[in-house]
C-alpha cells in the first residue's frame, strides 16, 4: 500500500529551524510543510504591507529557505507553506533568489485568489461571524484587507504541474496537508478519506504541540528533552489511516495524550469541524499507541463540502495605549490598586474618553481575572505589575493616557519601578462567510534554472 510521509517544520510565525533540518536529514520525508499563519500574524503582515508593499510575508522565510531548500531538493522533498502571508508574490521572489544563489533548479508555485478586498463592497451587508445581526457596514471603520480561507485544491494543482515549492497566502491550516494527500492518492473533496486528510492536517498544523510542546506540566505531564524538541511526521496510507511519529532520538514525546490535546485545539463543535475542504466529524476519532512515539489515528469522517468560506476582514478601530508599572513588597497589590485609581481619575480630568479600557494586576488576576484569582491567591503578594490599557478614537487621547505613566515617577504611590508605555494603532479582525462560487483561485509558476 502506498504511503506518504509529511513532516511539519513550523507551527507559528516564529519556530525553530534545527528540528526541521533534523526532519530532512532523518525523517525520510516526501513533503515538508511550514504552517506559519495565525489571525494575529496575518493581520501584522497586512499592516506591514500597508506601509511597504514589498513586505507582508513571513519574517523567517529567507532564513528557512537558506537552511532547508538545498537539502529538500537533493532528497526530492516538496515544500509547501503559507509563509506568503499577505504578499505571496513577494515571497516567491525571495524563494527564487535564494534558490539561484544556492545553485538550484526548481519550479515554484504561488497560489492566489484568497485576497477578495477589491470586491469587499459586495459583502458590506454580510453578517459578522459571532455577532448576530451586526454587519460589516455596522463597524463604521476603515477596512484594509479581506482574505478568504482557501482549501487544498490549488496545492494539488501545483503539485500536479511539477512544483517543487508551493507558496500560499491565507489558506486553511489543514489544507497545507490535505493538498498533497489529494494529489498523491487521487482524492477529491468528495472522497470519503477527506475526513482523515483533514485530521492529519489538524494534528500536525501546530507542529511541536503534538510532540510535547505546550503540553509539559512539571510533576503532572513530563516531557523529556524539550530543549531539542522533535517536530512531527505523519505517515499516511492511501486507505486514509495514518501514524503520527517523530525522528528517533529527538526530544519530546508522541503519545495518545499529546494527540488528544491537539485534537481539541481551536475547534468549536467536534462533530462539525468546518474547513474549506470538508465538514468533518471528529467525535469518533480514536488514538492507539503503537510503540514509543508512534500513535495511530482513526475515525475522522467527512460530512460533505461546505457551501460557504470564511473570510477574515481587517479593520482599523482607533488607537491603543498601554502603560505598565511594577510594585514590590507585601502591600504591592494595594499600591497597584491605588495607582490604577489615580490613572483612571486622571483620564477623566484630562478629557480622555476610552472606547474600551482594561486593568490587569499581573501576578494576581491578569490571566484568570478576579473570581478565579481570589480563590487561589492570598492577601499578600511580593510583587505586582499593573498593566492598564485603553482604546481611543484619536491618537491624541491615546498619547495623553500614555503620558500619565511617566508622571507616576513623582506623582504616584511609593515602591514603583519598571514604568513603560506605548501607543499603537488598533488593528482588529472580524469574519464573514461568502459563497464558495465567489472565490476563484489561480496558480502561477516561476522556474529557476542554474
Amino acid at each position: 500500500m502506498k504511503k506518504i510521509r509529511i513532516g511539519c517544520g513550523a507551527g507559528c510565525c516564529k519556530d525553530r529551524i534545527e528540528p526541521v533540518e533534523e526532519l530532512l536529514e532523518k525523517g525520510e520525508l516526501d513533503y515538508l510543510v511550514f504552517e506559519t499563519l495565525a489571525e494575529r500574524s496575518f493581520a501584522n503582515q497586512q499592516a506591514q504591507k500597508r506601509d511597504d508593499n514589498t513586505k507582508g510575508f513571513n519574517d523567517m522565510l529567507e532564513v528557512r529557505m537558506r537552511r532547508t531548500l538545498k537539502q529538500a531538493v537533493e532528497k526530492n522533498v516538496k515544500i509547501i507553506s503559507n509563509m506568503g502571508g499577505a504578499n505571496p508574490s513577494g515571497a516567491v521572489k525571495v524563494v527564487a533568489r535564494v534558490a539561484k544563489e544556492l545553485g538550484l533548479s526548481i519550479k515554484i508555485a504561488v497560489v492566489e485568489g484568497d485576497d477578495i478586498f477589491p470586491n469587499i463592497d459586495r459583502y458590506m451587508k454580510n453578517e459578522r461571524w459571532q455577532y448576530p445581526g451586526e454587519t460589516l457596514a455596522d463597524l463604521d471603520a476603515e477596512i484594509y484587507y479581506a482574505n478568504v480561507y482557501l482549501g487544498g485544491e490549488p496545492i494539488r494543482e501545483a503539485l500536479r504541474n511539477g512544483a517543487d515549492v508551493v507558496i500560499t497566502g491565507r489558506i486553511a491550516d489543514a489544507a497545507l496537508f490535505s493538498g498533497p494527500l489529494m494529489y498523491e492518492f487521487g482524492w477529491d473533496r468528495n472522497h470519503a478519506n477527506m475526513g482523515q486528510a483533514t485530521l492529519v492536517g489538524h494534528l500536525l498544523e501546530c507542529c511541536g504541540q503534538i510532540t510535547g510542546g505546550f503540553f509539559a506540566d512539571p510533576g503532572k505531564k513530563e516531557v523529556p528533552g524539550l530543549e531539542r524538541l522533535g517536530f512531527p511526521i505523519a505517515e499516511v496510507s492511501e486507505d486514509g489511516s495514518f501514524v503520527i511519529t517523530k525522528v528517533e532520538g529527538s526530544g519530546g514525546i508522541v503519545s495518545v495524550d499529546t494527540c488528544k490535546e491537539q485534537l481539541f485545539y481551536e475547534i468549536t463543535d467536534p462533530s462539525c469541524y468546518k474547513t474549506p475542504d470538508a465538514i468533518v466529524d471528529f467525535s469518533g476519532v480514536s488514538f492507539e499507541q503503537l510503540g514509543k512515539d508512534a500513535v495511530r489515528a482513526t475515525g475522522a469522517v467527512s460530512k460533505g463540502i461546505p457551501d460557504t468560506l470564511k473570510v477574515n476582514v481587517g479593520y482599523i478601530d482607533g488607537f491603543k495605549a498601554t502603560g505598565i508599572v511594577t510594585y514590590a513588597g507585601s502591600n504591592s497589590l494595594k499600591l497597584a490598586e491605588l495607582c490604577a485609581d489615580i490613572v483612571w481619575k486622571r483620564t477623566e480630568i484630562v478629557g480622555i474618553n476610552p472606547i474600551d479600557k482594561r486593568t490587569d494586576y499581573v501576578g494576581y488576576n491578569a490571566l484568570c481575572k478576579t473570581a478565579t484569582s481570589d480563590y487561589y491567591s492570598g492577601d499578600k503578594h511580593s510583587e505586582i505589575m499593573l498593566r492598564m490599557s485603553v482604546r481611543t478614537k484619536t491618537e491624541k487621547e491615546a498619547k495623553l493616557f500614555a503620558d500619565e505613566f511617566g508622571f507616576l515617577y513623582t506623582n504616584g504611590p511609593a515602591s514603583s519601578t519598571g514604568m513603560n508605555s506605548e501607543v499603537i494603532k488598533s488593528y482588529s479582525v472580524t469574519s464573514i462567510f461568502i459563497p464558495v462560487e465567489d472565490v476563484v483561485t489561480t496558480v502561477r509558476y516561476e522556474e529557476v534554472g542554474v
